[in-house]
């Protein structure tokens, strides 16, 4: 069969349950990160404090600044079964979008509890089967998901989540909350880093994308073109704009840290290259083939099988280069997914 990454089955590939890293590294930053040269098929492995030296003086590094809520909520239903409710955006007032489960059971009406003073009431399900729910509580909205909620790892991580992942699962970096999902790629910058990129002469230039739980939706469609994408909201200060073109202008690259910070630029860029101040929501689907207006290099981690996110990496390094560096990973003994390994793509 000819795989060319036109349909969703060529994205399939067999990971090793214990490559799937369950735990963070016992100190940030310790990861190790594969280098993909796109131009020449070059494969090196290094650690990822060695990005300093990747990123040369007059770059941009572009950050996406979004901060994880404990959007996920245990409870229980009337009948005092298990419930669970994944918030996933304000609507206003009392009321947020959330997952549920049981889906079947949680129809407009039911009442989750989490506390004495904190529940959900189910009030509509929406057109893509998420419910709205209203939520009661005396306590300030945001202070009673922080008391009672809980860190929203993702569900390839089979565990319950621990103290750790309250800082761990989030970016150094990270202050507006919003995301139900972090920005990955993030998770490997200490402070350390960034000091030492910013006295090169990297320019940091920040955007805000808040994750929804749709970015660990698999494409269930053989055609990428049938998969209807998830909306997220993203903003790219006039700051940030005025670097990213100040960069190109002068002669530099921009560095996109994650999926979600390409999404954000690919997204806000002018048809004539410019990048301005811009606040919207976005859809954008990435796949190869697809030419990029606003990345020049990409750092990312490693991806689903059949995901949006692997496909994303795809239209950027080429799919057969990111299928050989994948199985140049798993070879190797590369941790995958969240709280696993980097890679990064240069030319």
């Amino acid at each position: 069969m000819n795989r060319d990454g036109s349909r969703t089955s060529h994205y399939d590939f067999d990971l090793p349950a214990d490559r799937i890293a369950q735990f963070p590294t016992d100190r940030r930053g310790d990861s190790r990160l594969l280098v993909l040269n796109r131009s020449t098929g070059e494969i090196e492995h290094k650690n990822f404090a060695d990005l300093a030296d990747l990123i040369p003086a007059g770059d941009a590094l572009v950050l996406n600044t979004t901060r994880v809520f404990r959007a996920r909520l245990l409870g229980v239903r009337d009948n005092g079964t298990p419930a669970e409710v994944l918030l996933l955006r304000s609507l206003g007032g009392l009321e947020w979008e959330a997952m549920v489960h049981p889906g079947g059971k949680l129809k407009p009406g039911r009442v989750v509890t989490f506390a004495e003073d904190f529940n959900a009431e189910i009030v509509a399900t929406t057109e893509r089967r998420t419910r709205v729910v209203r939520l009661n509580t005396p306590l300030e909205i945001d202070d009673a998901i922080e008391k009672y909620g809980h860190v929203p790892l993702p569900p390839y991580i089979t565990r319950d989540d621990e103290p750790r992942d309250a800082d761990r699962y989030q970016t150094v970096y990270a202050k507006e909350s919003g995301s139900v999902a972090a920005p990955t790629a993030g998770l490997h910058f200490t402070p350390e880093l960034l000091d030492r990129l910013t006295a090169k002469g990297v320019r940091r230039a920040d955007v805000i994308l808040h994750v929804g739980a749709g970015t660990f939706k698999p494409v269930e469609t053989e055609h990428p073109a049938d998969h209807v994408m998830h909306e997220e909201s993203y903003i790219l200060p006039a700051r940030t704009a005025s670097i990213l073109n100040e960069t190109r202008s002068n002669g530099g690259k921009i560095w996109a840290v994650g999926t979600t910070s390409v999404r954000t630029l690919e997204s806000a860029v002018g048809d004539d290259g410019i990048f301005r101040d811009k606040s919207s929501d976005t859809r954008i689907f990435i796949r190869p083939p697809y030419e990029f207006r606003a990345v020049d290099r990409l750092i990312t981690n490693f991806h689903l099988p059949r995901s949006t996110l692997i496909m994303l990496v795809a239209a950027f390094a080429g799919f057969e280069l990111t299928m050989c560096a994948y199985q140049e990973a798993m070879a190797r003994g590369y941790r995958f997914y969240s709280y696993g390994d980097a890679m990064a793509v240069v030319d």
